[in-house]
C-alpha cells in the first residue's frame, strides 16, 4: 500500500462500540476507510466554507398552481451567477412538482441561489446538497490484497462467437 501511513488512534471504548455499529450498517468493511471517508467528508465541507468551488443539487418541492411561480423560477434560474448543469423536473401529482438542479459555482453562489429558491412563494420545501469537486482530494484506496468478494467479480471473459457476428 505504497502512500499511505499507519497511524494509532486512542478511543474511549463505549464510543468505538457505536462508531463500529454505524460503519457495519453503512456497510464499510473495516474501520480504515471509514475513518478515510470521515476525513475527506470534513475536507469537503472545510472547500465549501472557504467558497472554493463547488457542486450539489438544490431539491425543491412546489406547487406548480401558484401564480407566476413558474416564470419565477425560471427568471431565478437564468440569472443564476453560477453554471446550471442539469435540471429534473417530476410531477408528483396534481398539484406538487419535484426539481433537481445540478449546479456548480463558489459554495457562497450556491448558498445564495438556494436561498432564493427556497425563499420563493409557492416552494414548499428544498434543500441544498454540496460536495467538492474533489479536484484536491486523493482517491481512495484500492483494496491490495487478492481474495474473493462474492457478488463483486467481475464476470468472466465471454468466450466463442457471437450470434450474427465475428468472434
Amino acid at each position: 500500500m505504497s502512500g499511505v501511513v499507519r497511524f494509532g488512534v486512542s478511543i474511549e471504548e463505549d464510543l468505538l462500540e457505536k462508531f463500529d455499529a454505524l460503519i457495519r450498517r453503512k456497510g464499510y468493511t473495516n474501520r480504515s476507510e471509514a475513518i478515510r471517508d470521515l476525513i475527506r467528508d470534513r475536507i469537503v465541507e472545510e472547500e465549501w466554507e472557504s467558497d472554493q468551488e463547488t457542486v450539489g443539487t438544490i431539491t425543491i418541492v412546489y406547487d406548480h398552481h401558484t401564480r407566476d411561480l413558474m416564470g419565477r423560477l425560471t427568471h431565478l434560474q437564468h440569472s443564476f451567477e453560477g453554471d446550471i448543469k442539469s435540471v429534473l423536473h417530476v410531477h408528483l401529482d396534481h398539484h406538487n412538482c419535484l426539481e433537481v438542479l445540478v449546479v456548480e459555482g463558489p459554495g457562497r453562489v450556491l448558498k445564495a441561489f438556494a436561498d432564493r429558491l427556497l425563499a420563493t412563494r409557492g416552494v414548499k420545501h428544498g434543500r441544498l446538497t454540496t460536495t467538492t469537486t474533489g479536484r484536491g482530494l486523493p482517491t481512495k484506496v484500492e483494496h491490495q490484497h487478492h481474495h474473493p468478494h462474492p457478488g463483486l467479480e467481475p464476470p468472466p471473459p465471454r468466450g466463442g462467437r457471437r450470434r450474427g457476428g465475428k468472434a
